[in-house]
């Protein structure tokens, strides 16, 4: 999925309105996800992850987030954000790919 840093308001109009996006899932305030009703194309909004460091380029949606992080770890990649489950019910972590990018691993708790 697409994360999008935006600097406020303007963007949910852009995307929303223009678009014609709509809200799915949540809205924490610093991210909301919208997405197509007739495409399926989905983009994430975000002014700032509030629980990391350092924000993601993309979020990858594994089945097994426990499994990947154990092969993170294992192939040495730089962890970003610890893993864990976050207020809003995501289990995930961060990992920096070889070429610099951050990426946003996450699952489901108990999936």
């Amino acid at each position: 999925m697409a994360r999008v840093p935006v600097t406020g308001p303007p963007a949910k109009s852009f995307y929303a309105d223009y678009l014609g996006l709509s809200t799915e899932e949540f809205h924490l305030g610093w991210v909301a996800r919208y997405s197509s009703p007739h495409t399926g194309a989905v983009v994430q909004l975000v002014t700032r992850d509030a629980a990391a460091p350092e924000d993601p380029v993309v979020s990858v949606l594994v089945d097994d987030v426990e499994t990947a992080y154990a092969d993170a770890v294992r192939r040495g990649y730089e962890i970003v954000h610890p893993l864990g489950t976050e207020d809003w019910g995501v289990h995930r972590f961060f990992v920096r790919a070889p070429d610099g990018t951050v990426v946003n691993v996450v699952g489901h708790p108990g999936g």
